[in-house]
């Protein structure tokens, strides 16, 4: 059974937010991601793409870029662009974009469950991705790439979900591509009962992330 579980969150404060939000980093070229963050200096692209900061000739897997990772990292934190939440928590993640709505849950999951195949694996992965996002995690001592997993709809699964989204929400802006973004943290309450949920669910479905 998928054992869904809080976590503390380091995160954007409220007011940085929108400055903060980025583009996957794999769906963009370097040259891309330095247009998308030029000006801003808490952009995460400074973060999930910091060969940005560097020179151009730079080789985006050299150990340099995985230090300015680091560095960006941390100086957001330090300027309190990022903050920690002082408690474990589980989050309701939901993007419109036009009418089309997609909401899911940030959580922590165990790599015992991915070993053990409750977590299902759709395809291969690259060696070279596995390698630079290892890096990364590695040098940063986080994780900034969550994986999307996806399972079999339940309705119990759906209602708490739909009670969490109707308080005032951590986040709510739209990002320079239109897309908005709402962002709400569980109370204890409605974590407890949705763990409890996905200790139903039989298996999870990696939908990407997969290299990651």
């Amino acid at each position: 059974m998928a054992a869904l579980a809080p976590f503390r969150a380091l995160r954007p404060a409220s007011s940085a937010a929108a400055r903060v939000a980025a583009v996957p980093y794999d769906v963009v070229t370097t040259a891309e991601a330095r247009s998308l963050a030029e000006g801003n200096p808490w952009s995460f692209l400074h973060v999930s793409r910091s060969e940005i900061d560097l020179p151009d000739d730079v080789d985006p897997h050299s150990p340099a870029v995985y230090r300015k990772a680091a560095e960006n990292f941390e100086r957001l934190a330090t300027e309190g662009v990022l903050v920690r939440d002082s408690e474990p928590a589980l989050y309701a993640y939901r993007l419109r974009m036009n009418e089309r709505l997609q909401t899911g849950i940030a959580a922590a999951f165990s790599v015992d469950e991915y070993a053990f195949d409750v977590i299902r694996k759709h395809e291969r992965t690259r060696r070279d991705k596995e390698d630079d996002r290892t890096r990364h995690i590695v040098a940063l001592r986080a994780r900034t790439g969550p994986v999307f997993l996806t399972y079999r709809g339940r309705k119990e699964i759906d209602e708490i979900v739909a009670r969490a989204t109707q308080d005032r929400p951590l986040y709510d802006f739209t990002a320079v591509d239109g897309v908005r973004h709402s962002i709400w943290r569980l109370s204890d309450d409605l974590s407890s009962r949705l763990a409890g949920e996905f200790d139903r669910v039989p298996v999870l479905y990696i939908a990407d992330g997969h290299h990651r």
